[in-house]
Order: structure tokens, then sequence, then C-alpha cells
């Protein structure tokens, strides 16, 4: 698999197709969010890698500041942007109440969510995937983004219920983003 990885070393989607340029959901007004499981732009912690890379598949625990007044809904869309694809893929999708401030380790799993989290089908299935880019094709980001939203995602987006939509159409419904706050983490499998 190292060979495929690094025959594929130079594709990756990059951040231009990622949820944070989507025309609808840009804004001028950002907040941190962080994580006490890596540091900005740091490496992202085995125990929240994939399960088939030796990792638990926990998602990593996020804090935020409170979102602005007015914000009736939260967004986080978690993306690899380097995956060698046209598009990010999305490893995590989850609307939450406006008075969620943080997640601890494991609350974006597909069962058994925190309360005020309502987790969305991802790229793959649902819940939080974890780290596992392919061998060799050198470190990966993923991008844990936080959208304040002024008015909920529909509950009907394309003709599907928001729990079963394609991520993408999800992210295309959203807007009206009040404010917004961004992660990096990488991991890599040499």
């Amino acid at each position: 698999m190292a060979v495929l990885g690094k025959l594929l070393r130079n594709r990756r989607a990059g951040e231009g197709g990622s949820a944070w340029n989507l025309p609808n959901l840009g804004t001028a007004d950002t907040f941190d969010v962080h994580s006490p499981d890596f540091e900005p732009s740091g490496a992202i912690p085995l125990v929240c890698a994939a399960r088939r890379v030796g990792g638990s598949e926990l998602s990593p625990a996020l804090t935020w500041p409170a979102p602005p007044a007015g914000t009736v809904q939260l967004l986080l869309v978690v993306e690899d942007v380097d995956v060698p694809l046209r598009v990010p893929v999305v490893h995590c999708l989850a609307l939450l109440h406006p008075a969620v401030t943080q997640l601890d380790r494991g609350a974006l799993a597909a069962t058994g969510a925190s309360d005020g989290v309502r987790i969305l089908r991802s790229s793959i299935s649902r819940g939080y995937l974890g780290p596992a880019p392919i061998k060799g094709h050198g470190p990966h980001r993923y991008v844990f983004q936080v959208f304040a939203l002024a008015r909920a995602v529909p509950d009907g987006v394309r003709g599907r219920a928001v729990d079963t939509a394609r991520p993408r159409d999800v992210l295309r419904a959203a807007g009206e983003v009040l404010a917004r706050g961004r992660l990096h983490g990488c991991y890599e499998r040499t």
C-alpha cells in the first residue's frame, strides 16, 4: 500500500473545496477552536485514529467560545483536505445546539452522541471516522470546523432527511454564518 501512497503523493484535494471555502459558509468573524488532545497543526493522537490503523476511533475533545447572539445552530465539519480525490473527504458532520461549547473525547460517535449533538452522514458512514490516510502518502491535514448559523439547516435537503443527506448537500444548504472557527491536526502513516 505504501507504493500507492507514493504514486499519489502529489494528488491532494486541497482546501479550495473544503467547507471553509464554500461561499455560503463564509464570514469575516472567526473564533478559535482548541483541543486538549493535540496542538494546532500538531499530530492527532493514535487513540483518535481509525481502528484499522490501530486507533480507537475516538473523536478528539474540542472547545470553542460561546457563539455570537442570534446563533440558532452550530454546524461541525471534520474534513481530510489531503485525500487524493477531487474534494476533501468529510470525516464527521454534526449539528449542535448553540449552547454546546465543548465536546468530550468520543462525543461524536455514531451511537450514543452527547446531549445537544445530532450526528449526520459523513462521506463514508455516520459518526466520527478517525484518520487512516494511505500509507506513504505523506501527512494529511484534518480540519475541525465549527460554523455558528443564524438559521437552522433545513430538515429536508434535496429530497432527503438531513440525517441521511449527502454531506456536500448539507453544506450547501447551510448558510447565514455569523462566525466560524477551525483547528488543523495532522496524521501520517509511513
